[in-house]
């Protein structure tokens, strides 16, 4: 059995939904899995994965792969795994997690588990840390993910019709493990408050459109005050965005995308300022623009003889 799968990017946050909202973004991984004789896994990488340099142990997609045999209850088997795609790496648009996603799904089509997407959900969450991005990759569309006493859950989101996601995207990454670590450790309650009225405003503002709470919501109190003086030009792409007509912009994720929503007959206007601003500040930015909805992981699994492989690579 040989196995394709497609993910979608994802953009997290959204501003105030800070680890349990995301949105899918048309941008996508594809990769293709054959079992071979033994335990080893190769993977050969191509499109904006030729950026990506890690040891084997930490690849994600090998990590997403064993991690899914692991719960299956499966010993590792041999793969041999293809990947491309034409999400930037490391700009908060979810590479990580489309990643993850994908070797889970490969996995899963190659043991032939059927897990269910909840199951994959989970799995990759807990390699990835949170799972604002897994959910939607997973899943598409726009998705809150909860933890509860029960477990985690994960729900589609309403997105009104008219909204559309201008992402601007700088040629440089951002660190998510540096991002998360200029965070503080408490917030007064006041903050607490207006975060939490703000994350209601997201869910609500994308629901109806309602440019007021879009606004609002965009505008966290939680992580982008402290993250935005990582990112050059935040202020300015920022600024550029609202000043065309977006109802607001905010960081992707972690950044270093810039994301601005904004009615769809505004949008050509805010991406291009967006850009026009990161350019006055020397940075040759990439406009990534979706519009809602954009559908989550597809699997296709196809019969295959297997084949030898010889030794394990990264």
């Amino acid at each position: 059995m040989t196995a394709h799968v497609r993910v979608p990017a994802s953009s997290s946050n959204l501003g105030a939904g800070f680890d349990c909202i995301g949105v899918a973004v048309d941008r996508w991984l594809v990769a293709s899995v054959t079992p071979t004789a033994g335990t080893g896994i190769s993977i050969r990488r191509g499109g904006r994965l030729t950026a990506v340099s890690v040891a084997f142990a930490e690849d994600l997609l090998a990590r997403g792969f064993r991690a899914a045999c692991a719960v299956a209850g499966a010993p590792a088997t041999g793969a041999a795994i293809d990947a491309t795609s034409d999400i930037p790496v490391g700009c908060g648009l979810g590479s990580s997690a489309a990643a993850i996603v994908a070797g889970v799904l490969l996995a899963d089509a190659v043991l032939e588990v059927n897990l269910s997407r909840q199951q994959v959900v989970e799995i990759a969450a807990a390699i990835e840390g949170h799972p604002d991005n897994v959910a939607t990759a997973v899943h598409g569309g726009a998705v809150l993910s909860v933890r509860t006493s029960s477990g985690l859950v994960s729900t589609p989101l309403s997105v009104a019709r008219g909204l559309e996601l201008l992402l601007a995207v700088p040629p440089f990454p951002s660190d998510t493990k540096a991002a998360r670590a200029v965070l503080p450790k408490t917030l007064p309650h006041t903050d607490a408050v207006l975060a939490a009225s703000r994350a209601a405003a997201l869910v609500q503002g994308l629901a109806t459109g309602d440019g007021a709470l879009l606004g609002a919501a965009l505008d966290d109190v939680l992580h982008v005050p402290f993250r935005r003086g990582r990112i050059p030009g935040y202020d300015a792409v920022v600024a550029a965005a609202q000043k065309t007509g977006a109802y607001g912009a905010t960081l992707s994720g972690a950044g270093s995308a810039i994301l601005a929503i904004a009615p769809r007959e505004r949008s050509s206007a805010v991406g291009a300022a967006m850009i026009a601003a990161w350019r006055t500040a020397g940075v040759e930015a990439e406009l990534i623009r979706s519009t809602h909805p954009v559908p989550g992981a597809t699997v296709t699994r196809i019969a295959q003889v297997i084949q030898p492989v010889s030794s394990e690579l990264s």
